[in-house]
C-alpha cells in the first residue's frame, strides 16, 4: 500500500469542490424548476470556474513540489500533468 499523496494546499482544494459540489447541486435544482436557461448559465459558469481553478492550484502546487526539472523522469511528468492546464 502506498502513502498518502498529501500537499498543504490538498484541504483547502477539498473545501473549494465541496463548495462547487453544492453549487452544482442547486443549479440541478434550478434545471429541474425550469429556471431560465440564462440564469443556469451563469451559475454553470461559476461552477466550472470554482472546479477549473481547484484543478490549477492542485497541478501548481504538484510541479512546484513534486517534480525536479532536473531528473529527466519528472520532466517527462511535468510534462504529462502540464497538458491539464
Amino acid at each position: 500500500m502506498s502513502k498518502p499523496h498529501v500537499h498543504a494546499s490538498h484541504p483547502k482544494i477539498a473545501t473549494r469542490l465541496k463548495r462547487a459540489e453544492g453549487h452544482l447541486r442547486s443549479v440541478i435544482s434550478m434545471i429541474e424548476e425550469g429556471r431560465p436557461c440564462v440564469d443556469v448559465a451563469q451559475q454553470l459558469q461559476a461552477v466550472e470556474s470554482a472546479i477549473r481553478n481547484a484543478k490549477q492550484t492542485l497541478i501548481h502546487d504538484h510541479m512546484d513540489h513534486c517534480i525536479d526539472t532536473e531528473n529527466t523522469g519528472d520532466r517527462a511528468e511535468l510534462k504529462a500533468i502540464a497538458r491539464y492546464l
